[in-house]
């Protein structure tokens, strides 16, 4: 009886801290399927692919500068004026030197942003694949090259998409403000923010639903990522308005402004990676997750083993045998004889 009742009570237990229960089996997962090596290395690629996106923003703004003169004379002016001494005339022909090198550059960042991109979507991928608890399919590398700059290409995508999304809601609500008058006032634009905060809220979700869904090797199925991309959005959208209050708080001070800003950005993006990487562990150990493929025991190979002979035993048994010999006739030898 008190076995039943304890059994019942255990049940009850685990039934009201389920959740707990759950975060504790994703936890595991995250260690078991290496979740600090995937976000180590999903950290350090996003870091790399910095360099390629800056050097092809600055071809681009190169190019724009190149179609107008007037305003790359207006800038030289500006910047010699600003600057002090010989740093003015050093700044403007660093300025005039990315204007002329503005091919090479943009052609150079493209390169190594294949490159770093590639490397970033692998490394996601692989990431995504081990927490569902996939096998890695091995592919050729150029079919596994496509094949990631495919998704990549997917994931800039569906980017834009949710970057539309929350655009265009926002100007439509912009709209509608100023077409009942009230867009200049505080209140308007306190009802403007409370629209576009679902709006984020709905694009970050379809954003990271294509990516529990569709960025892993094999397809998983929607229905099993969905509170997974709603726990990804809520988690995203809290980090970028922590964000913005770091900003904030370290806009005040030159040095906060340029060793600040570098520091946030890493820890902002090892926060995005970690946050990925675990709400993945915590879908793929849901309930209605699909089980674990059955990996198949590795055959049995039966090698026998013949012993060759120790010929080296003999030795010493015949040196007993023979020692034990001369002991006993020596023992009859010495032993006395009767008196007849």
């Amino acid at each position: 009886m008190r076995e039943k009742k304890a059994s019942t009570k255990w049940q009850r237990l685990r039934a009201r801290y389920r959740w707990l229960d759950h975060v504790a089996r994703a936890v595991n997962r995250y260690i078991e399927y290496g979740g600090y090596h995937y976000v180590a290395s999903i950290t350090y690629f996003s870091l790399f692919s910095l360099v390629p996106i800056l050097m092809v923003a600055v071809s681009v703004a190169g190019f724009v500068l190149a179609s107008q003169p007037q305003l790359i004379e207006s800038m030289l002016n500006a910047i010699t004026g600003t600057l002090p001494g010989g740093l003015g005339d050093k700044a403007g022909e660093l300025l005039t030197g990315f204007v002329e090198q503005r091919t090479s550059v943009g052609i150079i960042g493209l390169i190594i942003g294949l490159y770093s991109g590639w490397n970033w979507m692998n490394s996601l991928r692989d990431a995504l694949t081990a927490l569902w608890g996939q096998n890695r399919s091995d592919l050729p590398l150029l079919r596994t090259i496509a094949a990631d700059l495919l998704a990549l290409l997917g994931l800039a995508s569906a980017l834009l998409l949710s970057f539309a999304i929350t655009i265009s809601g926002s100007a439509l609500g912009r709209y509608l403000l100023g077409l009942a008058g009230v867009d200049d006032t505080a209140w308007g634009h306190n009802v403007l923010s409370a629209i576009s905060i679902p709006l984020a809220l709905l694009a970050n979700w379809l954003v990271f639903l294509w990516v529990l869904t569709r960025l892993p090797r094999k397809p998983v199925g929607v229905r099993s990522a969905m509170r997974g991309a709603v726990a990804l959005a809520l988690g995203f959208e809290l980090l970028k308005q922590a964000g913005g209050i770091y900003l904030r708080l370290i806009g005040n001070s030159p040095t906060g402004v340029a060793f600040g800003s570098i520091i946030g950005l890493i820890f902002f993006i090892s926060l995005v990676a970690r946050m990925l990487v675990f709400v993945t562990a915590w879908t793929a150990t849901a309930r209605d997750a699909p089980p674990d493929p059955v990996k198949p025991p590795p055959p049995v190979v039966v090698r026998p083993v013949v012993a060759a002979p120790d010929r080296h035993g003999l030795k010493p048994a015949l040196v007993g045998a023979v020692t034990g010999v001369v002991a006993t006739l020596a023992a009859q030898r010495l032993r006395p004889r009767r008196r007849s």
